[in-house]
């Protein structure tokens, strides 16, 4: 049988699940879940192989209409996941209705295969999925529409082969043994932005950024220094906390987080600074790993 590899991008208005369907479809935790919009910032590449196959998925961000320069970085990953991909998974959610009418459109235009997710339908009942399905075969005329619980892992096996059906005949872009194509300092920055993502509440989660300064690998535990990137005064303030308590609660938090993912004991030590404004910052953009 002739070896099929490619790109499955996944696209999709923001908390509609795509971290949580490439995690599943990948059966690693590669991207950051949490009930937030905008939890992924950049694309992340989860690949899956088999002996005849390379699946290749990309989570981006969650579709928006931009208001700093970050937003506008985050918006080119989706653009260029538009251009590369040889199947595109477009997840939406049953009670969404809102969607951005050129990406519809440059999707359909693209003539890449697409395969329509609605996700969480455990949250939903068949009527309304049935009728949800039939709207996005509207949207997206000749695309396979699939119902799925991501965060059950249900239906999967469906996507899987609806997958596999349309990949096309070609050799592994990676190396077999091969996870993703990030490092490991850029997950052990994910996951501390993940604890920022759930204790803190309006603006503050979303001017933060994590720099990982060192991480050294010792005998029987690894030493890792991060800074964490505000974008005011009064935001720094707020993460330390009141005698730094803010952060000590966070630092913990990350740390066991980070023990669980390594399969070693971690001392973290957090740092804060600022940045003023660095959301808009070509600069720092480029430093934090942004296309700008």
């Amino acid at each position: 049988m002739a070896h099929k590899s490619g790109f499955v991008n996944i696209i999709g208005n923001p908390n509609t699940g795509k971290s949580t369907l490439m995690n599943a479809m990948v059966g690693e935790k590669l991207s950051i879940v949490t009930a937030k919009a905008q939890t992924t910032r950049h694309r992340i590449m989860g690949i899956v192989n088999g002996e005849d196959f390379q699946l290749v998925y990309s989570d981006t961000p969650g579709i928006i209409k931009p208001h700093y320069k970050l937003h506008q970085s985050m918006m080119r990953y989706i653009e260029t996941a538009l251009t590369d991909a040889d199947i595109i998974l477009y997840v939406t959610v049953v009670e969404e209705e809102t969607y951005q009418p050129e990406i519809v459109q440059s999707i359909n235009r693209s003539g890449t295969p697409v395969i329509v997710i609605i996700n969480k339908i455990d949250l939903s009942d068949q009527s309304t999925v049935e009728g949800k399905m039939t709207e996005m075969k509207q949207h997206f005329p000749g695309a396979d529409v699939i119902p799925v619980s991501a965060l059950l892992h249900f239906n999967l096996d469906a996507v899987f082969n609806a997958i596999l059906e349309k990949l096309p005949v070609a050799p592994p872009y990676y190396p077999k043994d091969e996870l993703t194509d990030r490092s490991v300092r850029f997950f052990v920055s994910e996951i501390i932005r993940q604890k920022i993502l759930l204790n803190f509440h309006q603006e503050i989660p979303y001017t933060a950024e994590i720099v990982v300064d060192d991480f050294k690998e010792k005998d029987q535990i690894t030493v890792i220094s991060a800074s964490i990137i505000m974008g005011r005064e009064s935001q720094k303030a707020i993460i330390i906390g009141k005698k730094g308590s803010a952060l000590k609660k966070l630092g913990t938090e990350a740390r066991k987080e980070l023990e669980a993912f390594l399969g070693v004991r971690v001392f973290l030590d957090l740092s804060v600074k600022v940045r003023s404004d660095w959301r808009d910052d070509d600069l720092q953009l480029k430093r934090f790993g942004y296309e700008v």
